[in-house]
């Protein structure tokens, strides 16, 4: 048995040299950011890869634009010129996550008009990156032109790129051909390399510089064309992709995501609120996934968000497999195993790493290949490990997948290992974090923002720290893992035991956690000292989730969230208005979290009070119909009555992944949608404006399901089999 870990005298979370937030940002450094991409920017992206331009698809020089793969910028500038002058958007757009198109004209210019000519870019990413770049004449006269294509890589690693980026310039090689067919940049440091490859069919009639220069004879209503592609690595546990070139004029080749896209359930409504929010929420999804070999199986799980979390995570990765349960298994049996893969082996303060503690991220750049970052990975989570516990078992639950809990019995009994002695500090039944790396995070769940976890009074608590939601997280694994030792472990020694530590668990729980004051509500943990963190937040709603509140503060709970002070009109605030450190645009100090709000509507429905669930429900939907229905990450506190519209957090990722599967938990909470004893069970009370619902295709126990359900009437059947 591990020995028990340390208990460490209790020290302020700031200043804490090197940490710093979910972003990699402190809030000074947002200052810092070089120019933003302007109204427009698209972003194309596929697995581990996206290509971030401006609207006319473009990456000017010195912006937060880039070709990034694999936490590496490929390509720091992709601009495209005629006559020496840069081209004006008639419009672009997304067919899908893959693939963009520009509609672009010219300026007036010397000895050509505006509007002369019609431009299109086509862009897709399908394993490498192609681009065709398509100019008509419209004009009444036969044009010269001279099309030019600025490239740059500087190979800046992906915290760079928010950051300050270093000069790589001397170590970068350039072996562009003479022919004007290829530029290629080479860079290597120490063990880290990279390479960028542009081919261009035709060749170019010269490169200039790090150019492209192509000398174009336009007869009136004629037609050229270019087919650029950009050739990008495989690492060791990326999945091949196909061996063709992406072509920007065909469609996307058929593909494992394809497979597993046609597998989803599929949601229809009469709601025109919800039937495009759940729409959307597929197709980021899609976009967010990620595909890795483990072993010898190739798995799927769903990345963090865009632009900075293309990437396997602990916290998100799992609570977005949680969400997205409802509509199918493949997201969370290969969370499961991915982060299994990499569960903690030895102690490594650096990285925060402990045995059988699950990470926190995974980073693959220059930095953390070279030590200077400790993402490889970082294990600085506290509440991934439990999480890991609960997904397992729900998986389980959906599934009947005796086979894959057996597999991972060894990596269950190792995390259940960490929480009791690693995670659990001090031996007092809760578990704490604090970081023992000069580079780790000070805040170790999910409000890990430098000041996400404060006092009422605005003050920062001292370290180590045992937030409310993670005790409620552990409470619920125990439980979790004593069923599993009841079935498909056959362990019933273990189950008893993990029962009586569920219920020691809860016991102290109330009693140290609760407050009376303001009408009763949980604290939001306890400070090095083992006081009260007494900051109202939405994280108590967690504990609806978890089931370690009794009935009996249920309905506080569930009032306290629901009012003026936290509920905004467009759902839970993170932090209540009557707090000292409320701030309706701080990270986590006001702002409104849709994972957050989909976590706290699934626990009302678990005590009763669906009203309050169907509330929040429509509050973001509403809210969606704003963002072209995509949840942001986050979105401001200010109150509804006052702006009218939400507003969006200023440097929130879109897509992000448990955002954008919040509609799907939502809808397991509002329908009732849950697996029992080998069949799939519906409860409705969804909203009147929702309509007539059907979901087809739902799959649990390996059986695909279809349901039918107004308000709170409904019926569950197996599906018909599908036409051959």
């Amino acid at each position: 048995m591990p020995e028990r870990a340390q208990s460490q005298r209790a020290t302020p979370v700031y200043p804490y040299p090197g940490t710093v937030d979910r972003l990699g940002l402190l809030e000074s450094d947002l200052r810092r950011l070089p120019p933003e991409l302007g109204c427009g920017a698209l972003a194309v992206l596929d697995g581990r890869t996206f290509m971030y331009s401006d609207a006319v698809g473009d990456i000017p020089k010195g912006s937060v634009g880039g070709l990034v793969h694999a936490d590496t910028r490929y390509l720091d500038e992709w601009v495209l010129t005629v006559n020496g002058a840069r081209l004006l958007e008639l419009g672009n757009g997304l067919p899908e996550h893959s693939r963009a198109k520009f509609y672009l004209t010219n300026p007036a210019l010397p000895g050509l008009t505006a509007n002369a000519l019609g431009v299109c870019r086509q862009r897709v990413i399908d394993g490498d990156v192609g681009e065709r770049i398509e100019l008509t004449n419209h004009d009444d006269r036969h044009l010269h032109l001279t099309v030019r294509l600025a490239v740059g890589s500087d190979f800046a690693d992906l915290f760079e790129i928010k950051e300050e980026v270093g000069d790589r310039s001397t170590r970068i090689r350039r072996d562009h051909l003479r022919d004007g067919s290829r530029l290629r940049f080479s860079y290597r440091h120490d063990i880290f390399s990279a390479a960028t490859e542009v081919q261009a069919v035709p060749a170019a009639d010269r490169i200039d510089g790090e150019a492209l220069v192509w000398e174009v004879d336009l007869p009136v209503h004629g037609t050229w064309s270019c087919d650029l592609y950009v050739v990008l690595p495989t690492g060791d546990e990326e999945i091949t992709p196909p061996q063709h070139r992406p072509s920007p004029a065909m469609g996307m080749s058929h593909d494992p995501v394809s497979d597993w896209r046609d597998r989803l359930a599929h949601f229809h409504s009469d709601s025109h609120l919800i039937e495009p929010l759940i729409a959307q929420a597929v197709r980021d999804l899609t976009a967010l996934r990620i595909t890795m070999r483990v072993g010898d199986e190739d798995v799927m799980l769903p990345a963090a968000g865009l632009p900075w979390f293309l990437t396997l995570f602990g916290r998100d990765t799992l609570i977005t497999a949680y969400q997205t349960l409802v509509y199918g298994p493949d997201l969370a049996r290969g969370a499961l195993i991915a982060l299994a893969n990499y569960q903690g082996t030895r102690c490594d303060d650096m990285r925060d790493e402990e045995p059988g503690k699950i990470l926190h991220e995974v980073r693959t750049g220059e930095l953390t290949k070279l030590g200077l970052r400790p993402h490889s990975p970082y294990y600085g989570s506290a509440d991934a490990t439990p999480l890991w516990l609960i997904l397992l078992s729900e998986y389980w639950r959906w599934t009947g997948d005796d086979k894959l809990v057996q597999q991972l019995y060894g990596n269950a009994m190792a995390a259940m290992e960490w929480i009791d002695h690693y995670g659990d500090r001090d031996g007092d039944c809760f578990v704490e974090y604090q970081t023992h790396s000069p580079e780790g995070l000070g805040n170790q769940c999910w409000r890990d923002s430098w000041d996400g976890v404060l006092y009422a009074d605005g003050r920062i608590p001292p370290l180590p720290i045992a937030t409310c939601e993670i005790q409620g997280y552990v409470y619920d694994a125990k439980l979790r893992m004593a069923e599993l030792a009841d079935g498909p472990l056959d362990n019933r020694t273990l189950a008893r035991r993990l029962h009586r530590e569920a219920a020691q668990l809860q016991s102290l729980f109330n009693e140290q956690f609760w407050i009376d004051d303001r009408g009763g509500y949980y604290a939001l943990g306890l400070d090095g000292d083992k006081r009260r963190i007494d900051a109202m937040t939405s994280n108590m709603g967690h504990l609806l989730w978890s089931g370690i509140i009794p009935d009996d503060r249920a309905r506080i709970v569930v009032d306290q969230l629901m009012s003026e002070q936290l509920f905004s009109g467009w759902g839970v605030r993170t932090m209540a208005t009557t707090d000292a450190g409320y701030n309706p645009i701080g990270y986590h100090r006001g702002t409104v979290w849709p994972h957050d709000n989909s976590i706290i509507a699934y626990g009302m429905t678990r005590y009763g009070y669906r009203e309050q669930a169907k509330r929040l429900a429509v509050a973001l939907a509403e809210a969606a119909t704003h963002f072209d229905h995509r949840l942001p990450e986050a979105i401001c506190g200010y109150p509804r009555a006052n702006t009218g519209i939400p507003i969006a957090y200023p440097t929130a990722c879109s897509p992000q992944s448990w955002a954008s599967a919040t509609p799907l938990l939502f809808t397991r909470a509002l329908y009732g949608v849950e697996p029992c004893d080998g069949r799939l069970t519906i409860d409705p009370d969804a909203p009147e404006s929702d309509g007539h619902v059907q979901i087809t295709g739902l799959t649990a126990f390996g059986i695909r399901w279809d349901i039918d359900a107004t308000g709170r009437t409904g019926a569950v059947r197996p599906a018909p089999p599908a036409p051959c």
